[in-house]
């Protein structure tokens, strides 16, 4: 299928937009994994102590966890730099945990690794926590998220894991199990034990919620601090910052919920819901309030509200016309979410009763209400998260804010079948109040209206991996286990385009595009890197534990053949260091990236963060050299690179390599002439490395966020690019290893509509230059002297931006601008032309194959949608 479309280049005297041929390529059979669970970490506990209290983080956002039907986790970090509250893209993808193969993620949680010493409101990063995940089998899973890799596992000793639950302290975690028990697991000192198992029902424990945390009552601190006598009063201190875990509850397959008394391990009540036509309702999902409330959604689609205390129902409400499969409270506690099966998300709010309708037996001032619904998702919805996340905590422990401070709207995120995480601002009708709305700030920038019922949604994009090779004209996919690759043929004659149509062929039948190669792997855990020499010789692929690496060539039937080096792997292994003696050695990779002249592979190891350097041109693959600056921590400080700290150690591997436990090399760019290297690592740093002596060259100012593309320059291949997540471009010189001049202020330059475009640039693709005229060869014409243009691109829009170094942003004359006066940034930025095309979504992959030559992968949401079952429909009675 092609597609010829002109995109405005500069406005110069003579100067003619030239057409583009788009092969727009709709062939990549991908399809993402759907979202099977959403986690937020806890925020901690307030302190008991009565000493200071650190300062309210409310500017900062938590991780989100996004566990996928393939066994994946996805850790997506807030986009916004140190300082700002709004982001525009709000959370993306940071990393990725590739899941054991086969496997699938059905429960997450996050807990603190130290919460006895993790300060009072303060927002975790991912080094404080710990990851938990169950997939429907019998063991529970613990990640190490700065390796990407399982850490350890457990049985649950009951049989399959239906339920996960940690509770609000960190210490300890409930799993619910196939047996129809509940098991308790100790999370002390970053440990994890067995530590209990409660008392044995006829049923499967389904869902799981902890009680509100009980405060050790001051009585029991004056005695406990009188047994231990004065000598002992700080280990005392130490002691008494305590909360105590009651009771919880669970949800089973016998149409009923039960309270536990923690400390016995028994059941102290049961709680019966509606049965139909004599069937066992499943109560899927609970959730406690820090008054006791109770609420649960089951198979019904009812959500009910339960009275701790005595165990009976107080509300009912038949919100949705099939299961309900998750719920989510709010920060305040005020609102409750629902959804399911039947794609709608419920919002429950707590509203004060009047003195009318109030009477002796129903004390309580507020009750319930269905207040408003919405669908933002096609199929079902699976999970729900709610940030900040909800503590179920006395009213009087709580912080209250100061009375002119800023209140952040919170956001909801949703996730299903339809493969795509949505994000909605979810304001409490309680915070709508005069006093309070004009304090109110949407983080997600979609518009002033934060209210769950009026607020715009957003929804982050589903990326691929997609490999282009240009001279071979190749494109390379890789899914779970498997990479496919096609080859797009030649576009047809100018002569017979009229108009971007070709007349003397259907498109819709013409064929421009063949499947040459489609590869099965036996792998550990879902494959995370790959990548193609733009000659299409080599093919090299990685799993966690494995790189595997593949010559390619074509048969005289026209397939392509591909022929695995097997010694690749022990020559990696011989010279990667391991990270200890208790774990075997990786060969796997995180990134790969051939040279232009595809004589060398630049590999960055998986779990031991080193540079390999890799050559190719001879007879079996040699590895020239190693760098391991990743590694070394060191240099760190203050989330600042200060150069000089670690200059007396070697580039060598045979050096000891301290601080892998938290690094993670995400991208790496070569230059187009082969001589620069650049790569970059979760911790904002970027190292260059010099590829034609093969040492380390200079480490880069650090960044406040980790790139999430690297690119050089073809016409000046000493200039890089570095875009981070939240669309600014920061650019360097690599060889003398700092800012130039005339690209500091450069985003200051760019279009607002650029920096807020609802996607982040996930690429950036440069034309090649065409070759000379014999005009210019001769020297009668000079050489064009047109301004660079690059074309950027996201998921659902692209665009085409002149890199005008020398600081031409308008059109106007020196006298013209004396006459006007001085220009602002923004009034220069809003002159810049630029035209955002959105006519392809979302977008997977972009490249140029040569001159006026362009290769664009999209995979529509509907053809994804249109392989999955149909949705759930439940037609009304005189509707259609």
């Amino acid at each position: 299928m092609y597609e010829v479309e002109a995109y405005p280049r500069a406005r110069q005297a003579g100067a003619m937009s030239r057409p583009v041929a788009v092969h727009r390529c709709r062939f990549v059979d991908y399809t993402p994994s759907p979202i099977t669970a959403l986690a937020f970490p806890p925020l901690p506990l307030p302190s008991l102590k009565g000493k200071k209290r650190e300062r309210d983080s409310k500017d900062k956002f938590g991780t989100l966890g996004v566990g996928h039907a393939n066994g994946n986790i996805d850790l997506l970090e807030w986009t916004a730099e140190e300082g700002e509250i709004q982001a525009s893209q709000a959370w993306q993808v940071r990393k990725t945990l590739p899941g054991p193969c086969p496997s699938k993620v059905d429960s997450l949680a996050f807990t603190l690794r130290y919460p006895d010493i993790f300060p009072s409101d303060t927002v975790p990063l991912c080094s404080d926590l710990r990851l938990f995940s169950s997939g429907g089998g019998s063991e529970l899973l613990e990640w190490n998220i700065s390796r990407s890799c399982v850490r350890r596992t457990i049985s649950s000793q009951g049989g399959a894991i239906w339920s996960i639950a940690a509770n609000p302290a960190s210490t300890l975690l409930a799993l619910g199990c196939e047996d129809g028990s509940v098991r308790l697991l100790s999370l002390v000192a970053d440990t994890l034990q067995h530590h209990r198992r409660f008392d044995r029902i006829k049923s499967r424990i389904l869902s799981i919620a902890w009680g509100p945390p009980t405060p050790r009552s001051p009585k029991q601190q004056t005695v406990k601090k009188a047994n231990n006598g004065t000598d002992s009063d700080e280990d005392s201190d130490d002691d008494e910052d305590e909360w105590t875990d009651t009771w919880l509850v669970t949800g089973g397959s016998d149409s009923s919920l039960r309270k536990w008394d923690v400390a016995t391990g028994r059941s102290t009540d049961r709680m019966g819901t509606d049965k139909m036509k004599g069937e066992r309702t499943l109560v899927w999902t609970v959730g406690v309030l820090a008054d006791g409330t109770i609420v649960s959604g089951d198979s019904l689609g009812t959500v009910k509200f339960w009275d701790s205390m005595t165990c009976t129902q107080t509300c009912s409400y038949p919100a949705h016309g099939a299961d309900v499969l998750c719920l989510a409270i709010g920060p305040e506690g005020t609102s409750v979410f629902s959804s399911g099966v039947d794609q709608k998300i419920v919002l429950f709010s707590c509203v004060p009763t009047t003195q009318e309708t109030s009477s002796v037996l129903s004390s309580p001032p507020t009750r319930w209400i269905q207040s408003g619904s919405r669908r933002v998702h096609s199929h079902d919805v699976r999970c729900l998260a709610v940030w900040p996340p909800y503590s179920p905590i006395p009213p009087s422990y709580k912080r209250k804010p100061s009375a002119n401070a800023t209140y952040i709207a919170p956001v909801l995120a949703s996730g299903g079948l339809d493969m795509s995480i949505a994000l909605t601002p979810a304001l409490p009708a309680s915070m709508t109040s005069s006093s309070i709305a004009p304090r109110v700030i949407n983080p997600l920038t979609t518009r002033v209206t934060t209210t769950f019922e009026d607020a715009y949604y957003r929804r982050i994009a589903y990326t691929a991996s997609i490999c282009v090779s240009r001279r071979a004209r190749l494109v390379a996919s890789m899914h779970e286990t498997c990479v496919n690759i096609w080859r797009v043929l030649g576009i047809p004659d100018s002569d017979v385009i009229m108009d971007g149509v070709d007349p003397s062929t259907d498109p819709e039948t013409r064929i421009s595009w063949e499947k040459v190669l489609e590869m099965d792997l036996n792998v550990r855990t879902n494959l995370i890197a790959s990548a193609l020499s733009d000659d299409g010789r080599w093919l090299v692929v990685s799993d966690l534990y494995e790189s595997k690496l593949f010559e390619l060539s074509f048969n005289p039937a026209g397939l392509l053949e591909s022929s695995r080096v097997r010694t690749f792997a022990s020559i990696l292994e011989s010279r990667i260091t391991a990270q200890s003696s208790q774990n075997p050695v990786s060969t796997g990779g995180s990134s790969f990236s051939f040279t232009p002249d595809s004589s060398k592979l630049i590999m960055a190891s998986a779990i031991t963060s080193l540079i390999l350097i890799v050559d190719l041109s001879s007879e079996a693959p040699t590895v020239l050299r190693t760098f391991n600056q990743h590694c070394n921590v060191g240099s760190i400080t203050s989330g600042r690179v200060v150069r000089g700290m670690n200059k007396g150690t070697s580039d060598e591997d045979e050096q000891p390599v301290g601080g892998i436990d938290s690094v993670a090399i995400m991208k790496m760019a070569v230059s187009p002439d082969g001589q620069w290297l650049a790569t970059s690592d979760d911790l904002c740093r970027i190292f260059i490395f010099n590829l034609d002596s093969i040492q380390h060259h200079t480490t880069l100012p650090s960044l406040p966020l980790p790139p999430s593309v690297l690119v050089f320059l073809p016409d000046n291949p000493q200039i890089l690019l570095a875009v981070l997540p939240n669309n600014t471009i920061h650019i360097f010189h690599v060889e003398h290893g700092e800012v130039p001049t005339w690209g500091r202020e450069f985003n200051s330059r760019l279009p607002k509509q650029f920096l807020n475009a609802p996607d982040p640039v996930i690429g950036v693709a440069f034309e090649p230059l065409p070759s000379p005229s014999d005009d210019e060869m001769t020297g009668i014409a000079p050489p064009s002297t047109k301004p660079k243009e690059a074309i950027f691109w996201g998921s659902s829009w692209l665009c085409k931006l002149e890199l005008d170094w020398e600081g031409k942003y308008t059109g106007q004359s020196r006298k013209r601008r004396r006459q006007t006066g001085a220009v602002a940034v923004g009034e220069m930025a809003s002159e810049r032309k630029l035209r955002m095309v959105t006519n392809y979504r979302p977008i997977l992959a972009l490249d140029f194959l040569g001159p006026g030559e362009l290769v664009l992968v999209e995979r529509p949401l509907a053809d994804v949608l249109s392989k999955l079952p149909p949705a759930f429909f439940k037609p009304k009675y005189g509707q259609t």
